[in-house]
């Protein structure tokens, strides 16, 4: 049929008239006044006036009103979507660009502090007696959390500036390839990260409220600068700062989103996707960004924290000296504490 009416003589117009037709018979018998130049005959004259400008037909197709579907779903009756150009263009725009120059510049000023400043040394000898600081269960859901948000990390950085970093380097066959294994961690790992997550908030929250020592330890910054010991309970108010903002926070906002977008079959539609796709992309290099600085202080910003994860125990002197009150609560078997 195509190639009959390619090489009849006339035939492209029969066909835009025909494709006219049918659009026009598509349209709801109900709409009163269609707007000029939208009816059968008009759309008929204006093909044979104009030939293919079918201006009229493509604003109604772009209005992001419901026309007519056999298919039944949400947003099924809209062709086009025009607001996914304004969700490009923040993914591909500010959130590419200012996200990617976060990401750089918090690492770099870390690496600048530690260059400079060092890691925190413990002031006394380490007496070789040992105490409990984290239990088996909470090494657990906190590798638990560590590992599950670096694979996300990885794959959620190489989908978002892949075609910037990897794809002059790897070439379009072997990024995409990459990408489609990144997609699959990415979204299978996802929902088990939530479930770390909720753990990690439900296991440490009774540890992390406000004490009256934290303003002692804001006002001397933990003794970063100076380096002297500054009393505090089981997390200082660096760690709970990030507990609640990091972990609590931008992380049920990071799965939350997250989920929206790995289950699109619940009735969401596409504006739904879209916002997800942003407040996710947002919160999760913000997080990220925040994920640094404790990475920084739990493996070489402080000598003997990353013992404390790995085995559960730390030397009497690395508790007096960063964890003062909540050494002595652990020594004197104050219940509730390790």
């Amino acid at each position: 049929m195509r190639n009959f009416f390619m090489r009849s003589q006339g035939g492209g117009v029969f066909a835009a008239l025909l494709l006219v037709l049918l659009w026009a018979a598509a349209l709801p018998l109900q709409a009163a006044e269609p707007p000029p130049g939208s009816s059968a005959a008009e759309q008929a004259q204006r093909q044979v006036e104009r030939p293919l400008n079918n201006a009229p037909v493509w604003r109604a197709v772009r209005s992001g009103e419901a026309h007519l579907t056999t298919v039944r779903g949400p947003e099924t009756a809209v062709l086009i979507q025009s607001e996914g150009n304004t969700w490009r263009q923040l993914r591909n725009g500010p959130i590419t660009r200012y996200g990617g120059w976060l990401l750089i510049l918090v690492p770099a000023a870390i690496l600048l502090f530690w260059l400079v400043r060092g890691a925190m040394k413990l002031h006394g000898t380490p007496s070789g007696r040992t105490v409990k600081r984290f239990s088996g269960f909470e090494r657990f859901v906190h590798w638990g959390t560590a590992i599950s948000f670096v694979l996300l990390a990885v794959t959620g950085l190489a989908i978002l500036f892949g075609k910037h970093v990897l794809l002059p380097v790897l070439g379009h066959g072997a990024l995409g390839g990459v990408l489609t294994a990144g997609k699959l961690v990415h979204n299978y790992v996802g929902p088990l990260f939530g479930v770390f997550i909720v753990l990690m908030i439900l296991t440490f929250v009774r540890d992390n409220f406000w004490q009256a020592v934290d303003g002692v330890w804001i006002r001397r910054a933990g003794g970063l600068f100076d380096g002297e010991h500054v009393p505090s309970g089981r997390f200082n108010f660096g760690e709970k700062t990030w507990f609640w903002i990091g972990v609590t926070l931008l992380g049920l906002i990071v799965v939350v989103s997250g989920l929206v977008m790995d289950f699109p079959n619940y009735g969401w539609e596409r504006s739904d996707m879209q916002t997800a796709n942003v407040v996710h992309a947002v919160a999760a290099i913000v997080l990220l960004a925040l994920s640094f600085g404790h990475i920084y202080m739990g493996t070489v910003g402080m000598e003997g924290a990353y013992r404390a994860m790995r085995t559960g125990f730390v030397d009497e002197t690395w508790a007096k000296e960063h964890h003062e009150l909540w050494y002595q609560e652990a020594k004197s078997g104050k219940p509730g504490r390790s």
